[in-house]
């Protein structure tokens, strides 16, 4: 089977979020279950020949954009897992500062940009003479292939038998633009009805790729589920109910060959379920860069958040100050809005020796504080998967989520009756359910060590490898391949 994923982004070239994450792991993990894997991405202003062996492609193309012919070029890195990641170039679209903008807005283009990008790639495929078993889009940056392979390729044989699969990773991103657009898009205006492209009056790409999808996916069973209602659904869980039948949920994994505390050379000393005891230094080690006082006894409290409504900061912000009156450490880091870096730097001023806050990216200290913490919290007010809760698990540091999408499948809520669980978890997107669940997990951490180390060893034991991920999107295109093979098998009109 021959794949042909189209991404905005993919780690280690380009990332924003998890979706680069995932796009450096998934992929290879089909190349071992023997899939053969393209990975086509732009060729953003950082993809150079200075920081990955790239090689020039000879094909080129020509991207017709509302009767104006834009040059396509392309460059190949194989990476030594056996994935062929493939980027698309155009200056003029992609070297930027940003990949979708700037720190104050969304580029003004970015329609006809990942236009050209869902173009450009089929356009490749028929210019190598390629056939790919299946398109795997992501996002509403690739979402428009689906379409295009429909409608404007619909006469190509090449592209006769090939499915398509449309992964959400977020529905709240949605690609929406002004009507006018649809000449750009370059498919009839009789797509532009309800059922299809149109989206309260104007043209909405991610709606687009769901309707003309083979399969549908997002990323946690939980999630898929919450999307189908009105309340997580953004505007489309009327079309998502009507292709309910194909619309499925995976769960994202970890690259445990990342993530793990036994290997991991980030962190100030290595452990495993089977010897704790080193964790301890990495606690410490995180308290002195907080410039927090270093005591073994304080449950210390980790976040690695993007700062925003959607993560839970607001429910945060309203319980800060009665966290506060209780014996516990707080780190923060994460970039987002500026209210809530306006707010945290207060907090930092009002509670500097419980609370230490980095407003930045930085991988190496998400490392430290994935290994120091005791507790990490996430409380998302909706979470399509998540990954630093995954990453926690294995680091034994014991979560505590709200109860929503990939959260609520991946924490198991600790019963301490039965001696069972991996975390904590809440419902209502309150403070007050927040601080129970902290005062819950608080309780157990300093009157129950053997149970609270019971609790470590569990989540470092779960597998949440990319793997079994991988397995389940294996089946998915086999799935796809089989909605279009009876498709073609239809009678004619």
């Amino acid at each position: 089977m021959r794949v042909l994923m189209l991404t905005p982004e993919a780690t280690p070239f380009a990332q924003t979020g998890g979706l680069g994450e995932v796009m450096a792991a998934l992929p290879a993990e089909l190349v071992e279950l023997g899939v053969d894997v393209d990975v086509l991405m732009p060729k953003y202003r950082g993809i150079t020949r200075d920081r990955f062996p790239l090689q020039k492609q000879d094909v080129t193309v020509t991207v017709d954009l509302n009767a104006r012919p834009v040059p396509a070029g392309f460059w190949e890195y194989k990476d030594p897992r056996g994935v062929r990641y493939i980027f698309l170039e155009n200056d003029a679209y992609y070297d930027r500062e940003g990949l979708y903008g700037t720190k104050r807005k969304d580029y003004e283009d970015n329609a006809e940009r990942f236009v050209f990008l869902t173009r450009a790639a089929i356009e490749m495929t028929l210019a190598l003479g390629v056939h790919y078993d299946v398109f795997h889009c992501h996002d509403w940056q690739a979402a428009l292939t689906p379409v295009y392979l429909r409608t404007l390729f619909a006469g190509e044989e090449i592209l006769r038998e090939s499915a398509s699969v449309m992964t959400i990773h977020n529905l709240g991103y949605q690609g929406v633009f002004w009507h006018l657009d649809m000449p750009l898009v370059g498919v009839g205006w009789e797509f532009f009805n309800p059922a299809q492209m149109e989206f309260h009056g104007r043209l909405n790409f991610l709606k687009s790729g769901i309707v003309f999808a083979d399969e549908v996916n997002t990323v946690s069973p939980g999630y898929r589920e919450e999307i189908l209602t009105p309340e997580y659904g953004c505007g489309l869980e009327g079309v998502l109910q009507e292709k309910a039948a194909h619309v499925s949920g995976i769960l994202n994994g970890v690259n445990y060959s990342v993530w793990d505390p036994a290997t991991d050379p980030f962190i100030a000393a290595h452990y495993s379920p089977k010897d704790l005891a080193p964790k301890a230094a990495c606690k410490a080690d995180l308290q002195r860069i907080a410039d927090l006082r270093v005591r073994p006894d304080v449950p210390l409290i980790g976040m690695v958040t993007r700062l925003s409504t959607q993560k839970g900061m607001d429910i945060l912000e309203s319980a800060f100050d009665s966290l506060m009156m209780e014996d516990i450490q707080l780190v923060i880091l994460g970039t987002g809005e500026a209210r809530f870096h306006d707010s945290l730097v207060e907090y930092v001023t009002r509670y500097p020796q419980k609370t230490g806050v980095f407003l930045r990216y930085d991988d190496e200290l998400a490392h430290k504080i994935f290994a120091g913490s005791d507790i990490l919290l996430v409380p998302s007010r909706y979470e399509p998967c998540g990954l630093t809760q995954l990453y926690a698990l294995k680091y034994g540091t014991v979560p505590i989520v709200r109860a929503t999408g990939g959260l609520n499948d991946s924490v198991v809520e600790f019963d301490p009756a039965h001696d069972s669980g991996t975390g904590f978890k809440f419902s209502a997107p309150d403070p007050v359910a927040l601080e129970e669940a902290v005062m819950r997990a608080i309780n157990v951490y300093k009157n129950g060590p053997s149970a609270w180390k019971r609790l470590m060893v569990r989540g470092m034991n779960e597998d949440f490898s990319w793997s079994r991920s991988a397995r389940a999107y294996r089946r998915l295109y086999d799935k796809a391949l089989q909605v279009r093979k009876e498709f073609l098998s239809r009678p004619a009109g």
